[in-house]
C-alpha cells in the first residue's frame, strides 16, 4: 500500500508497470534482467479412504481435540463430491465410488463407472490423465503409493483398462481386450512402464516379475521391460539414495502393499476397554511415504536443470485398507503418515512459489466416532482408544458383518490446498473439478484432453 507522500513515486511505478511489465520495474529496481517465472508444479496427495471420520480420528489420537495437524494449517478449504456413474447408464450417478472410479475422476476430470481405470463406459476408450497430458507437454511426472503400483488409485494416472484386477500378465484372463496376446496395451504394470513416469516408487514387486506373453517385451518380466525402457529399479529404502536426476527410476519396496506402520487394533462386539496403539515392526527396507516423497521431490526438480515443472502424485493408500480390516489403529497411524507428508510438501511449496499442493481423499469409509457410552448398543464392531486427552474415544464399522470386509461410503469429502489456484477448491466442488485445477496449474486446458474448458 502507498503511503500519502509517496503518491506520485507509486503511481509513477503503476504507469511504468503497465507500459513495460511488472519483470522490467524489478529489474530497474534490482539493475538486473527479471528472472524467469517459477516452474509450475502440482502435488497431488492422495489419501486413500480419507474422510472426515479418518482425519478427527487421527487427530484426536495422535494430538487430542484441540490439536492440529499439518494438513489443518492448508490455508485454503473446501469440499468435494465423489460419486460414480452406472455402467449400464452413465447419466445415472452410483453414489458410492470405488478407488478406480474416484481415482479416474480425480486423474481425467471424467466420471466412469467402478472397477474401470480411466476409461469411458460403454466405449472403452482411454481417457487422457493428468499426468499423461503434463508428460506431452514436457513435465516431469511422477507416481508414489503404499500399495502396490498396480492399484487402482496410481494405476489411474498411467493406465488404462476395464476392469481394475488386471494388474499383472498373469491376471488378464479378466481383460482380454487388453491383453498383449491380442494385440492390446497389456495389464496395468505392463502399461505403467510403457507411460514411463520419471518417478515410479511403491509396491508389487511380484507383479513385475511376471513374464510379458507377447508384443515388443515377449519373454521379458516387467522389471525388465522396465530397465528396456530406461528404468533403473532399486528395492530397497537404502537404494534410494543412489538416485539422481536423469534416468526414470522404479522403486519396488514390497511384494505387494506395505506393511502398516502401526498394529493392527482390537475390533470387538461390543468395545472393549480403552487401548493404546503400538507401532509396527515395519520392514527395514520399506520406506516411509516421506521418504519416498522428499526423494521424488529431489529427482522431479533438479535445481540445476531446465523444463516447465512437474506433476507428481503420492498416495497413503492403506488408510483405505485398513479400513477393511475395521482396524483403527492402523487406519490413525496410516493417516498421521500422510500428514507428515503434508507437511514436507507444503515446505516445498513454500520454497518454490510455482508450486499448487492439494490433498484430499478418493472416497469415504466406513468408521464412525460414537459415543463410549451407548457403544454396547452400535450395530457392528468397535474399538476403544485412549487418545492424547486421556479420554475413550469409540469407533464403529458397521457397512458389513463381523469378519467381512468394511466398505466405502458416498459422503463428500474435505479439500485442502496451499499455493498458486489454491481458493479454487474453496466451496463444494467435484472430484473432476480438481482436474481442471491441476490443468489450470500446468498451464493447460481441457481442449488437452479432448474436450472444451468448462
Amino acid at each position: 500500500m502507498c503511503l500519502p507522500r509517496l503518491h506520485v513515486l507509486c503511481a509513477a511505478a503503476v504507469l511504468f508497470a503497465v507500459a513495460f511489465g511488472a519483470g522490467a520495474c524489478a529489474s530497474l529496481r534490482f539493475g538486473r534482467a527479471a528472472a524467469a517465472p517459477p516452474a509450475r508444479n502440482v502435488i497431488l496427495l492422495i489419501g486413500d479412504g480419507l474422510g472426515a471420520a479418518a482425519l478427527t480420528m487421527a487427530r484426536n489420537y495422535h494430538l487430542g481435540a484441540a490439536g492440529r495437524m499439518h494438513i489443518d494449517e492448508l490455508p485454503a478449504t473446501g469440499s468435494c463430491t465423489t460419486y460414480a456413474v452406472t455402467e449400464e447408464d452413465p447419466r445415472r450417478p452410483d453414489y458410492v465410488a470405488d478407488s478406480a472410479a474416484s481415482a479416474t475422476a480425480l486423474a481425467t476430470g471424467r466420471k466412469t463407472s467402478n472397477r474401470r481405470v480411466a476409461t469411458e463406459v460403454g466405449t472403452d476408450a482411454p481417457l487422457p490423465t493428468v499426468l499423461e497430458l503434463a508428460q506431452r507437454a514436457g513435465f516431469r511426472t511422477g507416481l508414489v503409493s503404499t500399495s502396490t503400483l498396480a492399484d487402482a488409485t496410481p494405476a489411474a494416472f498411467a493406465s488404462h483398462i476395464d476392469y481394475r484386477w488386471c494388474h499383472g500378465p498373469a491376471s488378464m484372463s479378466a481383460c482380454p481386450k487388453s491383453s498383449s496376446m491380442f494385440g492390446g496395451p497389456g495389464s496395468i504394470v505392463e502399461q505403467l512402464v510403457e507411460t514411463r513416469p520419471d518417478v515410479l516408487f511403491g509396491g508389487g514387486r511380484a507383479l513385475f516379475a511376471q513374464p510379458i506373453p507377447a508384443g515388443p517385451h515377449a519373454g521379458r518380466t516387467v522389471a525388465q521391460a522396465a530397465v528396456a525402457r530406461g528404468y533403473r529399479v532399486i528395492e530397497t529404502a537404502a537404494d534410494i539414495a543412489t538416485l539422481a536426476p536423469g534416468a526414470p527410476a522404479l522403486g519396488l519396496f514390497a511384494e505387494d502393499n506395505f506393511t502398516p506402520i502401526w498394529l493392527p487394533s482390537l475390533a470387538s462386539f461390543p468395545a472393549g476397554p480403552a487401548e493404546r496403539c503400538r507401532p509396527a515392526e515395519r520392514p527395514a527396507d520399506q520406506p516411509t511415504l516421506v521418504q519416498m516423497l522428499e526423494a521424488a521431490l529431489r529427482l522431479l526438480s533438479p535445481g540445476d536443470s531446465e523444463g516447465p515443472g512437474f506433476f507428481l502424485m503420492a498416495e497413503a493408500a492403506m488408510i483405505d485398507k485398513r479400513a477393511h480390516s475395521a482396524d483403527a489403529c492402523g487406519q490413525i497411524g496410516e493417516t498421521v503418515e500422510l500428514d507428515r507428508a503434508v507437511a514436507v510438501a507444503r515446505s516445498f511449496a513454500e520454497k518454490n512459489p510455482g508450486t499448487l499442493l492439494i490433498v484430499v481423499g478418493d472416497h469415504d469409509h466406513t468408521p464412525q466416532i460414537v459415543d463410549p457410552k451407548y457403544a454396547a448398543y452400535v450395530p457392528g464392531m468397535t474399538t476403544t482408544l485412549a487418545t492424547a486427552d486421556g479420554a475413550p474415544m469409540t469407533i464403529a464399522y458397521a457397512t458389513s458383518y463381523f469378519g467381512m470386509s468394511q466398505q466405502h461410503t458416498g459422503t463428500q469429502l474435505p479439500v485442502f490446498a496451499f499455493g498458486p489456484d489454491a481458493d479454487e477448491v474453496i466451496g463444494l466442488i467435484d472430484q473432476t473439478d480438481i482436474f481442471r485445477i491441476m490443468l489450470q496449474r500446468l498451464g493447460l486446458d481441457d481442449a488437452a484432453a479432448g474436450r472444451g474448458a468448462k
